[in-house]
C-alpha cells in the first residue's frame, strides 16, 4: 500500500512540478508518430491472417511456389460489337500491370462471321452487346501496381467498363477507407464536442478534451510501425474507437479535479488530490479495456491479434496521456478554462436516481423473460465472412458492376484447383467429369483442352506455363454461384470430394474455400475469445474489489447487453459480417464494464457511512450517471456515426453494434446492477474482511519473517551460519 503511495505521489510530482518537461517529451513524441504513421503499411487481403496450417494457406503457397498468386478481375464492356471488344481486348493487355486478358478469341477467330461461331461457344464471353473479359495481373491483388493497372483500365473504358473480381474488391476497399475516414473522425469529433458541451461548464473544457485524445490517437497510429503492418480494419476504426472509449478517463480525472477545487483548494492541490482519487478508478477501467481487446490477440485468425494489439495499446496511450499530459494542459489552460465558464446544463439528477432505482424490479423482470430467448438469439445469426462481402459491400460501385454483370452473364465463382502432373489421361477424366456438373460454367486444364496426340512441347510456353509448372497442374473451374452462400459452400465440397476420389494430394484456392477456412476457424474463435475476456476482466474486477461475488455482479449487467445486442440482428433479419459480431462482444464487455465499475465504487464509498442500503444505491446513481450518461452517449453516437457514414458492410456493422450495445450497457448499469448491489451487499463487505484478514496475516507472516532474519544477522556470522 505505501509503494502504491509512492507511485502516486511520483506521478503528481511529476506531472505539477515538471510539467513544462511533460508537455515537451508529448510534443517530440507526437512529431515523431505524425512521420512514423506515414510509414505503416496497410493489409487489405483477409487471407493472409488465416493461420499457416489452414488448407487454403497451404494451396496458397503451393500455388505461389509453382504458378505465382496474381491478382485477378473481371470486365464487362457494355454497348460494343464482337470487334470493338477485340480491338479493346488489345489495348488492355498493353497497359502496364497487366499480364494476360483472356476472351472469346483465346478459344475462336472472331473475325470469322458470327454466324460460323455458336451460340454455345460465345454465350459466356460476348452477350447482347456486352463482352466479358478476364485479367491477370502480374502482381496481386492488394498491390499497389495492381491498384495502378486497374485505374488505368477504367480510364480506358470509361462508363462502358463494369469490373468486379478480387482485386477489385481490395482496391475498392482501400480506396472507400481513404475516402471515409476524414469524414468519419469528423463526425465522431463533432458528436463528441456536442456531448460533452452540454455535460461540462466551460466552452473550453471539450478543446481540451479532444486535444488530449488526439494526441493519444497519434502516438498510437505512430507506434503502429512496430507492428510491421496492420490490417485496414485497425485501420479504419481503431482512431475513432480509441476517441470514444478512452474518453471516459479524461472525464474522470476532470470531474474529480472540479470536486476537488469545489471544496477551495488552489489549482496544483486540487489537482493533485484528484490523482490521488481518480487514478485507481482510471487504471483498473484501462486495465479492464485492455484485457478485453488483448483476448482478440488469442484468435487463430490472426486480424483478431492484429485490432486487439493496436486498440489495446491504443488505451495504454490514453492512460499514459490522460495521467501525464492532461494534468499539464489543466493548469496550464486554467485561466482559459475560467474565462469560458458557462452554467451547467446538466440538471439535477436526484429524481433521475431515483426513478431508475424505483423501476429495478421492472427492469429485472423484463431481463429474467428476455435474457434466455436473447442469449438463444444471438448463437443464430447469419454471418457473412468472405473478403468480398468487405470490399464490394452494397452501396459500392463495385457492388453495383457485380449486380450489373450477373444480370448479363449470370454468377460466376473461381475456384483453383491444384493436382500432381502425373497422367493427362487422369486430368482429362476429371476435368470432363467437373464440366459435366450442372453447377459448373467451365472447367479448364491443359489436358482436358489439348487434344489428344499432341505433345505439349509443341505449344506455347506462355500457355502450358499457366496450367502445368513443376510437376503440378492447375485447373480453373468457374461455378455458377455466389462466392459466398451455403449453395457456394456446397457445390465446392461436391468438387473436393470428385477431385479428392481421382487424387490423393490436391489443393484448393479461391475466395469460397478461403471462406469456409475462415468460417471454421472463426467459429471456434468466437467462445475462446469471449471466455478469455470474461475471465480477464473478472479477474481484474475482483482483485480491484478484493470480492468474487463484486467481480459477478459487475460483470452480469454489461454481458446481458451484450447478448441484447447481439440478439437485434437475429430478430430484424439481418446479416452481419463477421468481425462485427466476433470483435464487438469483447470490445463492448472491455469498454463498458468501466460503467459498472465508476458505480460500483461510488456504492461501496457510500455505503462505508452510510447504513440504508437502497439510499446508498440511489446516491451512488446520482454521482455516476453523469459520466456514465456521457462516456455512453460518446460511444454510441459514435458507433452510430460509424455505421451511417461508411460504406464498408465490416465497419458499418461494428459501428453499428458498438453504438447500440453501448447504449444497452449504459441503460442497465444504471437500472440494474444498483439492485444487484444490494442484493450482495453483505457477501461483498464478507469477502472484503476475509480478502483483508488473509492479506493482514500474509504481511504479518512476512513481517516476523524478516524481524527474524534481521536478528539472526545482528547476532554475528556465527549465527547466520547456524
Amino acid at each position: 500500500m505505501e509503494q502504491e503511495k509512492t507511485a502516486v505521489d511520483k506521478l503528481i510530482a511529476l506531472v505539477i512540478h515538471r510539467r513544462n518537461l511533460v508537455e515537451k517529451v508529448f510534443m517530440l513524441l507526437v512529431a515523431l508518430s505524425i512521420v512514423a504513421n506515414f510509414l505503416v503499411p496497410i493489409n487489405y487481403d483477409l487471407t493472409e491472417y488465416l493461420p499457416d496450417w489452414s488448407p487454403t494457406m497451404q494451396g496458397i503457397e503451393k500455388m505461389e511456389e509453382h504458378f505465382g498468386y496474381p491478382g485477378t478481375a473481371r470486365v464487362m464492356i457494355s454497348d460494343v460489337t464482337l470487334y470493338e471488344a477485340a480491338a479493346y481486348k488489345k489495348q488492355m493487355e498493353a497497359v502496364d500491370g497487366v499480364d494476360t486478358v483472356s476472351w472469346l478469341d483465346s478459344a475462336g477467330d472472331v473475325y470469322l462471321s458470327q454466324a460460323f461461331l455458336s451460340q454455345q461457344d460465345i454465350s459466356g464471353y460476348y452477350r447482347d452487346g456486352n463482352a466479358l473479359m478476364d485479367i491477370i495481373f502480374d502482381y496481386g491483388d492488394s498491390d499497389t501496381r495492381t491498384y495502378a493497372a486497374i485505374a488505368d483500365l477504367k480510364a480506358l473504358l470509361g462508363e462502358r467498363g463494369h469490373f468486379n473480381g478480387p482485386a477489385i474488391d481490395n482496391a475498392t476497399l482501400e480506396a472507400s477507407i481513404a475516402g471515409e475516414m476524414p469524414p468519419i473522425m469528423l463526425a465522431g469529433v463533432a458528436v463528441i464536442f456536442l456531448v460533452l458541451t452540454f455535460t461540462t461548464t466551460s466552452w473550453f473544457e471539450p478543446v481540451l478534451f479532444l486535444l488530449t485524445m488526439g494526441v493519444a490517437i497519434v502516438l498510437n497510429m505512430g507506434s503502429n510501425l512496430i507492428l510491421g503492418k496492420i490490417s485496414f480494419l485497425s485501420h479504419g476504426v481503431a482512431a475513432v474507437i480509441q476517441l470514444a472509449v478512452a474518453m471516459d478517463y479524461s472525464i474522470f480525472l476532470l470531474h474529480s479535479f472540479t470536486a476537488e477545487k469545489a471544496k477551495g483548494l488552489p489549482d496544483e492541490e486540487a489537482m493533485a488530490s484528484a490523482l490521488r482519487a481518480a487514478v485507481s478508478s482510471i487504471v483498473s477501467s484501462g486495465i479492464t479495456t485492455v484485457v478485453g481487446f488483448i483476448a482478440l490477440a488469442l484468435m487463430q485468425f490472426t486480424i483478431g491479434r492484429d485490432l486487439g494489439f493496436v486498440l489495446a495499446k491504443g488505451i495504454v496511450f490514453s492512460l499514459f496521456t490522460v495521467l501525464l499530459l492532461m494534468p499539464a494542459l489543466i493548469l496550464r489552460f486554467q485561466g482559459t478554462i475560467e474565462k469560458y465558464r458557462h452554467r451547467s446544463f446538466v440538471p439535477s439528477m436526484e429524481g433521475f436516481s431515483r426513478k431508475m432505482f424505483a423501476a429495478r424490479k421492472v427492469v429485472a423482470a423484463v431481463l429474467i423473460l428476455t435474457v434466455v430467448p436473447a442469449y438463444v438469439a444471438q448463437n443464430m445469426n447469419q454471418f457473412m465472412y468472405g473478403t468480398a462481402s468487405v470490399g464490394c459491400s452494397e452501396g459500392t460501385q463495385s457492388y453495383e458492376d457485380k449486380q450489373l454483370i450477373q444480370e448479363v452473364f449470370g454468377k460466376s465463382n473461381t475456384l483453383l484447383l491444384l493436382v500432381p502432373d502425373g497422367s493427362p489421361v487422369l486430368e482429362r477424366q476429371l476435368t470432363q467429369e467437373l464440366e459435366a456438373l450442372p453447377y459448373v460454367n467451365s472447367a479448364l486444364s491443359l489436358s482436358g483442352t489439348v487434344p489428344e496426340g499432341i505433345p505439349e512441347g509443341f505449344l506455347p510456353e506462355n500457355l502450358t506455363s499457366q496450367l502445368h509448372s513443376g510437376g503440378w497442374s492447375r485447373i480453373l473451374v468457374r461455378l455458377r454461384t455466389e462466392v459466398e452462400s451455403d449453395y457456394a459452400f456446397a457445390c465446392t465440397d461436391e468438387v473436393r470430394a470428385i477431385t479428392q476420389g481421382y487424387y490423393d494430394e490436391c489443393y484448393f484456392v479461391g475466395t469460397t474455400p478461403a471462406t469456409q477456412d475462415m468460417k471454421a476457424i472463426i467459429s471456434e474463435d468466437y467462445g475462446i475469445v469471449n471466455l478469455i475476456s470474461i475471465l480477464g476482466v473478472m479477474l481484474v474486477v475482483c482483485l480491484t474489489f478484493r470480492s468474487g461475488a463484486m467481480a459477478l455482479v459487475v460483470i452480469i449487467p454489461i454481458e446481458i447487453a451484450v447478448f441484447l445486442n447481439m440478439a437485434v440482428p437475429y430478430l430484424t433479419g439481418d446479416s452481419l459480417t463477421f468481425m462485427g459480431y466476433l470483435m464487438v462482444s469483447s470490445m463492448q464487455l472491455g469498454a463498458t464494464v468501466d460503467y459498472s465499475i465508476l458505480l460500483t465504487n461510488h456504492y461501496l464509498d457510500i455505503r462505508s457511512h452510510t447504513p440504508d442500503k437502497g439510499e446508498a444505491a440511489v446516491l451512488a446513481i446520482q454521482r455516476s450517471c453523469v459520466s456514465i450518461l456521457t462516456s455512453g452517449s460518446v460511444l454510441t453516437l459514435v458507433g452510430y456515426a460509424l455505421y451511417l457514414v461508411s460504406s464498408i458492410s465490416a465497419i458499418g456493422d461494428m459501428g453499428h453494434l458498438i453504438g447500440r450495445g453501448a447504449l444497452f450497457s449504459m441503460v442497465l448499469v444504471l437500472s440494474f446492477l444498483p439492485m444487484l448491489l444490494t442484493l450482495v451487499d453483505s457477501v461483498i463487505f464478507r469477502d472484503q474482511q476475509r480478502f483483508d484478514a488473509r492479506a493482514q496475516r500474509r504481511a504479518a507472516r512476512w513481517n516476523g519473517r524478516r524481524e527474524q532474519l534481521k536478528a539472526i544477522h545482528s547476532s554475528g556470522p556465527a549465527a547466520a551460519k547456524e
